[in-house]
């Protein structure tokens, strides 16, 4: 399984052979670097760590540099880990890069959702709202929550206004359009979470159906 860090740069669309339009969302993939690989005999499974982003000197703790400079590596602003079958296929030291994508392969992207704040719940939940005339009193309001004499409570899990967004999300089996080597670029069919600039992580699809 590949996996490699990127960033958002926006969408656009790309046009087929046929003159379809096609929505891609450009991502700024790699090239992102092994900063340490483990295995079973000594971590207890095998996995693959790699480093993505440039990052300064003044902006790395002692920690993170007694383990960069362990693995003799780049000081790196971002990490992540990925689990692997057989973890001596990568080494220390080596670059994953869009290269190591193809064009029509379906990859799992994770990213974090744009905030939007506090909202109520017709936004975040989708709930209906009343009568919007003027002899009306209840236009966006949360309506009745607890009923009654019975069960004169709100029961546990019921949706209503709060923090909308910001959040963790995968999208599955997006389809890769398109691969520019030469400029870091890879093309993503559709959209893929998080503002322009978000960090994203694109791996291999674990399910293998279609979208």
């Amino acid at each position: 399984m590949k996996t490699i860090l990127g960033k958002k740069i926006g969408m656009t669309q790309i046009f087929t052979e046929k003159g379809e339009a096609v929505p891609v969302t450009v991502v700024e993939a790699g090239p992102a670097i092994v900063t340490q690989v483990k295995n079973q005999d000594k971590d207890g499974y095998q996995a693959v760590q790699i480093g993505y982003g440039d990052v300064k000197i003044s902006k790395v703790n002692k920690p993170l540099k007694g383990h960069f400079d362990k693995s003799n590596v780049e000081y790196k602003k971002y990490l992540t880990e990925f689990r692997v079958e057989d973890s001596s296929a990568y080494e220390t030291g080596q670059k994953i890069t869009v290269e190591d994508f193809e064009a029509g392969n379906k990859v799992d992207v994770t990213g974090t959702s744009k905030g939007k704040g506090t909202q109520g719940a017709i936004k975040r939940h989708g709930q209906a709202r009343g009568p919007m005339a003027h002899g009306s009193k209840y236009h966006r309001g949360a309506g009745s929550l607890g009923g009654t004499s019975y069960p004169g409570r709100v029961f546990k899990g019921q949706t209503g206004s709060g923090r909308m967004g910001n959040e963790t999300v995968t999208v599955q089996n997006v389809e890769v359009v398109k691969i520019i080597p030469d400029k870091n670029i890879m093309l993503l069919k559709g959209a893929v979470p998080g503002p322009k600039g978000a960090l994203l992580r694109i791996q291999d699809a674990v399910k293998s159906q279609d979208r």
